[in-house]
């Protein structure tokens, strides 16, 4: 896994509790860790007759914490009282899995045990990630308690519904490593530099459809919008996805699918009504069939060929750029172009056209760069000059472009 500029030295605190779910919390310490993040674990009693501190300690390389009267001779943290060390300084405490017995005594202040007396002392945000079997997480009693917690500010991560280790199907399932890494980050970017506003990101290669079989489409692969729909809640904004391919969406993005460029301009006129961005990665097609088939189109022996009649598709951005005028939403515009020549000259003459604030240009002829990998090396173009990316992950572009835009916004 790659760091997560997001996550890079934050001390998290991670709480496991008595879950048979404890497994997957191992699996997420060792992410966390690739990431680049300071995981320090807590476990109850409970959890250790399913994982043993060992573990944990090995896929972190820090100590792990047992018992509520151990103190931390190692230095690590800011106290050798470890209830109180583990809470201060910490960026965030998760309780990953959290059982039903876990949320009553936090929701009642019990300070019996390490992991409960450390979210007593913790001014950081408290995430906690629900699991347990059967019909128990649905009872008033469970929810009660969960709801009196969103209350006082904890954040709740909803479990998933599936078969529990009991062979009963309901919902109780801890969520799987991606989706808890991503509440994490959601909730650490919520003072970023983009807290408050709405950017709006579209992804993807659009299908036109030629009969109800194929289509014509392109080679995005949509990786690079949506790693920019993660950079931008990474920086606290609240974001829209519209997209035409079925990658996994950032955690907290309202997702929106739009296959064709007809859907996606109507997709796009609708989110940007009141949005601050619009950041158009999307790779709309220029063309599309004049007409659809009903029917699949079948080859007969006596045809040499197919003949398709091709018109144009809508500007999308011209449409948005027109309206800014008139609305002044989006207030920041950007665009995409992938060249396979002339790339600057074609670039500088698109971002006058079209009257964007930013316009992220690409070497399509590179092999590891730009179409279906995860590299990209990009010259982004503003109306005072332009400014050069070598390759780097797109995930690292992204936050360029991102951080671009909210200075822009300032």
């Amino acid at each position: 896994m790659d760091t997560i500029t997001h996550l890079h030295n934050k001390r998290i605190v991670l709480g496991v509790t008595g879950s048979i779910a404890a497994y997957k919390a191992v699996d997420l310490a060792s992410k966390l860790t690739q990431a680049g993040g300071l995981v320090d674990v807590i476990m109850t009693d409970g959890a250790q007759k399913f994982v043993t501190p060992l573990t944990f300690q090995a896929v972190t390389g820090r100590a792990v914490y047992t018992d509520l009267w151990q103190t931390d001779a190692s230095g690590g943290l800011p106290t050798h009282i470890a209830h109180v060390g583990l809470a201060e300084g910490a960026a965030l405490l998760m309780i990953a899995p959290c059982t039903a017995d876990t949320l009553a005594r936090l929701t009642g202040g019990f300070a019996g045990d390490l992991l409960c007396i450390t979210a007593l002392a913790a001014r950081c945000p408290l995430v906690i990630a629900p699991a347990m079997d059967g019909t128990m997480y649905e009872h008033p009693a469970v929810q009660a308690n969960v709801a009196t917690l969103i209350g006082r500010g904890a954040v709740i991560i909803e479990p998933e519904s599936g078969r529990f280790a009991s062979g009963l199907i309901g919902k109780g399932r801890l969520p799987e490593t991606p989706t808890l890494i991503g509440a994490i980050r959601q909730v650490l970017g919520k003072t970023g530099a983009l807290a408050g506003r709405h950017v709006v990101v579209t992804a993807g290669g659009t299908r036109e459809a030629l009969d109800p079989v194929r289509y014509l489409t392109n080679r995005s692969s949509g990786k690079q919008g949506y790693a920019l729909a993660q950079a931008a809640l990474d920086a606290g904004a609240d974001v829209t996805l519209i997209t035409s391919v079925p990658l996994d969406p950032p955690y907290g993005a309202h997702v929106i699918a739009a296959d064709s460029a007809a859907h996606l301009l109507d997709a796009v006129m609708t989110c940007t009504t009141n949005a601050d961005v619009l950041i158009m990665a999307a790779a709309v097609a220029d063309f599309r069939p004049k007409t659809v088939a009903e029917h699949k189109i079948k080859k007969t022996g006596d045809d040499e060929g197919l003949t398709i009649e091709l018109e144009r598709n809508a500007d999308i951005l011209a449409a948005v750029t027109a309206r800014r005028h008139d609305m002044g939403s989006p207030k920041i515009a950007v665009g995409f172009a992938a060249e396979s020549h002339d790339l600057e000259t074609y670039a500088q003459e698109k971002l006058t056209r079209k009257g964007l604030d930013l316009l992220v240009a690409n070497d399509i002829t590179a092999q590891d760069a730009g179409f279906e990998v995860d590299t990209n090396r990009v010259i982004v173009f503003d109306r005072d000059g332009m400014t050069r990316l070598d390759l780097m992950s797109k995930a690292r572009v992204s936050e360029a472009i991102i951080e671009r835009i909210a200075s822009l916004l300032k």
